[in-house]
């Protein structure tokens, strides 16, 4: 799957060199102009639209990215979308994954691609157990259950080689995304972001949190990239982006009158 996934990215690579180089009209903070002041902007998810996306939504709702001459809009991602291969081969030219070691695995491989912004300075993956059987600590995860997804193994990986842990010592269980295995017994920790409050709310106030950063495993969330191109040759656009996204949170900010 890896090889095939590799290939691909490097297929759409190829095919985008010999098309032109990596300036190609498209989506995803796309250059495309609508006139001389305004430009076309798409960010390109790694998944499907979420409550992550809520800053975007409420500063699109709200006019920023109008007043910084930006058309937005946000085109989701899905199991069948490789939104990184897509940037690197020139077709978009930046977008946002859930956790940066998606980026490093990209650069890694040698795809022009560099991260210019983060959502998430901490990244808020969580292991979540119950206080009758707490996991405060990388080493109580030693004989014990975890239930977590496929996509976060490489996370829990991480988290057993930083702290010493062979994994063989845990019993590592597949599951969905929700908390329910926890709450029957059939895990001893699930996992999930700290952000998801929605999910969390079936723990109720018994829930311990263990957070991956931690733990010992420091990684950011939500980051936003582009093509080094794109960085070199359309920055002004990327801080006109970044300037409409932050403003909410500069707003929410400041102190209020009587407050």
């Amino acid at each position: 799957m890896k090889d095939s996934v590799d290939m691909t990215r490097r297929q759409l690579l190829g095919a985008s060199v010999a098309a032109g180089g990596l300036a190609v009209s498209g989506a995803l903070l796309s250059v495309q102009a609508l006139a001389a002041d305004k430009v076309a902007v798409n960010m390109q998810l790694g998944w499907l639209a979420g409550g992550n996306q809520i800053g975007e939504v409420a500063a699109k709702r709200l006019g920023y990215y109008e007043q910084e001459g930006i058309d937005f809009s946000i085109q989701p991602g899905g199991p069948n979308i490789d939104g990184v291969a897509l940037i690197a081969s020139g077709r978009y030219e930046a977008g946002q994954v859930s956790s940066s070691p998606s980026i490093m695995l990209a650069v890694s491989q040698d795809l022009p691609i560099k991260c210019f912004a983060t959502g998430l300075q901490q990244h808020p993956y969580t292991f979540f157990s119950l206080k009758k059987n707490p996991i405060r600590k990388a080493q109580d995860m030693v004989g014990k259950k975890i239930g977590i997804q496929s996509t976060g193994m490489v996370l829990l990986r991480a988290l057993l080689a930083k702290n010493k842990i062979a994994e063989k010592d845990v019993n590592i269980i597949p599951i969905g995304g929700d908390m329910m295995p926890l709450m029957t017994g059939q895990v001893d920790a699930v996992t999930g972001w700290q952000t998801n409050t929605t999910a969390m709310k079936v723990l109720g106030t018994d829930r311990v949190d263990l957070r991956l950063w931690d733990a010992g495993v420091r990684l950011y969330a939500l980051p936003y990239y582009a093509t080094t191109q794109t960085l070199q040759t359309r920055s002004d656009v990327l801080q006109r982006f970044l300037r409409a996204t932050t403003r909410l949170g500069l707003r929410l900010q400041e102190p209020r009158a009587g407050g």
